[in-house]
């Protein structure tokens, strides 16, 4: 029987599209380094320095690596994430969507704000209080109003696509949009960093 050195096999599972050694965990701790290219716009921990990020601490990693990933593949564009979403590895991205969904999040409404006005076309995904229901949607809790708005408007005229974000945004009028970015922007949001 004819023995083939390791080196030949391990390339020819690579060549076969299999591969041998698992892929690295993700590492929230190497994520925080990578994160240092994040925080002008979205802050260290995750809460957004300038009106037009959003808050990113606690998001679902799920929804951060796709986001991420889209940014990079050119599937979503926007002049900054693009650019530094395509230096980043898939590694990096796993690892800064680990450390960013590390923290925790709580989010209060505002006093004498009433529940059932959240928008009811909303709550199922982002929850009355903007806090994600979805691994793969995200939190809008505390997110401002021009945010949310921008965002909205982008889906209804196409710039941005999703299955149901798409749709939903479609028939929302101007006036909709907006209360419904007023709604989560009264939103108060405490991100906590993990534990060291």
């Amino acid at each position: 029987m004819m023995r083939l050195p390791l080196a030949t096999i391990l390339g020819g599972l690579m060549l076969a599209g299999i591969t041998a050694l698992p892929a690295a965990a993700d590492d929230p701790a190497a994520g925080r380094k990578v994160a240092n290219m994040c925080r002008t716009c979205h802050g260290i921990d995750g809460y957004a320095a300038i009106p037009i990020a959003p808050h990113i601490g606690g998001e679902p990693k799920e929804y951060l690596e796709a986001q991420l990933m889209a940014f990079k593949t050119g599937q979503r564009e926007h002049e900054m994430m693009s650019v530094v979403a395509a230096g980043l590895s898939a590694q990096q991205i796993s690892d800064v969507s680990a450390w960013y969904a590390s923290h925790g999040v709580e989010a209060t409404l505002p006093d004498g704000a009433d529940p059932s006005q959240a928008p009811q076309l909303c709550v199922s995904c982002h929850g009355v209080d903007g806090i994600s229901q979805l691994l793969d949607a995200p939190n809008l809790a505390a997110e401002t109003n021009i945010y949310i708005d921008t965002q909205l408007k982008a889906f209804k005229r196409g710039k941005r696509k999703h299955e149901i974000m798409s749709v939903i945004a479609a028939d929302l009028s101007d006036r909709e949009i907006r209360q419904i970015a007023d709604w989560y922007a009264a939103v108060q949001l405490e991100i906590t960093p993990p534990a060291e």
